[in-house]
């Protein structure tokens, strides 16, 4: 039996610890201050402890946490687990070629409505019949964390180095913009990473596993308040309609669309989207006019387009608006982020896609996406990163679910990617 098929068998007999594994991380709910959570200590206490009594020892983690006040402990949890491979070098600084990391985050997001779910969310189900472990978190980003746990416990289980060092980062913070996780990491301990590194994030992919995200449209949410003046809805005379100047308005940047109008089909849809989402109460009635209004826009750009160019046709349409009718426009930016892609070439695509095909035979493609992941931030680091997993994508919705196959055949490609040289 060769290296891979050895790994393979590891892999196969796992699937009772992976569904405890899942079982254990979902019970723990690590939700982010904003939306009223503790954040993701406790979660990930039981994740080190869980680890060690799997092989794996303390010296192999290392804590880069991020002090935030708002949660009982303090901090914001990251966590590196170093599994060294036959390039590394015993230095003062700890060197080696480079190093492949597999990064996940350990928050998930609120429930949500609970009585659209079948079962308590933080209490994981498992469907023995089609496969699936259904609970908040399995999903997003549980999945990819054990997907690395596990081939990185395979090889240790059989004894293997890996060719390269395996790093797996547990990251804080990505559900609310990683101020507290990536950012913090790349603000602070630049030292982490090498331009060289190969960077792989298990946090989106499709049902087959076959795309490797390499690009992601810019992104540029608008919060747009209009003042003008109330009146009785008989009298529109008397005031200025704000919320008429807002829909105007909504239309207008809606008609971007046409403006940032050039296509790329690495990315579906394959063009700029410039949608009116969010809508603030107004007034209490039907018979006011309002003298004040607040809409939201949802802006995801294709990465040709910059957004200090888009945000110089919004400013010359917002100036259209505020003269025609005579109202005040403020325009303020709850998100706004924009990187460069991943090349195709980039050895990070290249390696990984060589390893999706050694394991299950499949010819893998880039692809662009419109949502943003942490990526985008390494990639404006100057670090090449790839997002890849083998998932339905169903993450933030009622009743969440991963397939244990999917969690062992994406295991499988990381073994793969470790053991080749």
């Amino acid at each position: 039996m060769n290296t891979f098929d050895t790994l393979k068998k590891t892999l196969a007999e796992s699937r009772a610890k992976i569904i405890e594994l899942e079982t254990l991380l979902s019970s723990i709910p690590a939700i982010a201050p904003e939306s009223g959570g503790d954040g993701e200590s406790k979660k990930c206490s039981a994740l080190e402890k869980w680890l060690c009594e799997a092989g794996f020892s303390r010296e192999q983690m290392q804590h880069f946490d991020a002090p935030d006040k708002r949660v009982s402990s303090g901090m914001r949890p990251n966590v590196v687990l170093t599994i060294p491979g036959k390039d590394y070098r015993v230095k003062p600084d700890n060197d080696s070629e480079y190093s492949i990391w597999v990064m996940a985050h350990l928050d998930v997001v609120p429930p949500g409505d609970v009585k659209l779910w079948k079962s308590d969310p933080f209490c994981v189900q498992y469907d023995e019949k089609s496969d699936k472990l259904i609970g908040r978190g399995v999903e997003d980003n549980q999945q990819g964390l054990t997907s690395g746990v596990f081939a990185a416990l395979a090889l240790l289980k059989n004894g293997i180095q890996p060719e390269h060092t395996v790093k797996l980062l547990f990251m804080a913070d990505e559900e609310f913009g990683s101020e507290y996780g990536i950012k913090f990491l790349l603000r602070e301990h630049k030292e982490l990473f090498k331009k060289e590194d190969l960077i792989l994030i298990p946090d989106g992919g499709d049902a087959k596993g076959e795309t490797i995200e390499v690009a992601e449209k810019n992104i540029l949410w608008l919060r747009v308040h209009t003042i003008g003046q109330q009146s009785h809805g008989s009298m529109p005379n008397k005031g200025k309609n704000a919320h008429l100047a807002a829909c105007d308005l909504a239309l207008r940047l809606n008609d971007l669309e046409n403006f940032f109008n050039e296509k790329d089909d690495l990315f579906s849809p394959n063009y700029s989207t410039f949608q009116p989402t969010k809508k603030e109460a107004n007034v209490e009635t039907v018979n006011i006019i309002p003298g004040d209004d607040v809409f939201y826009m949802d802006c995801r750009i294709l990465p040709r387009y910059s957004l200090d160019m888009v945000r110089a046709e919004v400013n010359k349409r917002v100036s259209e608006v505020e003269s025609k009718y005579g109202v005040k426009i403020e325009v303020s930016e709850p998100q706004a982020q924009q990187s460069p892609a991943t090349s195709v070439d980039a050895p990070v695509v290249k390696k990984l896609s060589a390893a999706i095909k050694t394991a299950h035979g499949i010819e893998a493609r880039p692809i662009g996406i419109g949502g943003g992941t942490v990526g985008a931030e390494l990639r404006n680091f100057g670090y090449s990163a790839a997002i890849w997993s083998t998932m339905d994508e169903v993450c933030h919705q009622p009743n969440e679910y991963c397939y244990v196959r999917n969690i062992i055949s994406d295991a499988e490609t990381l073994c793969a990617m470790f053991i080749e040289p």
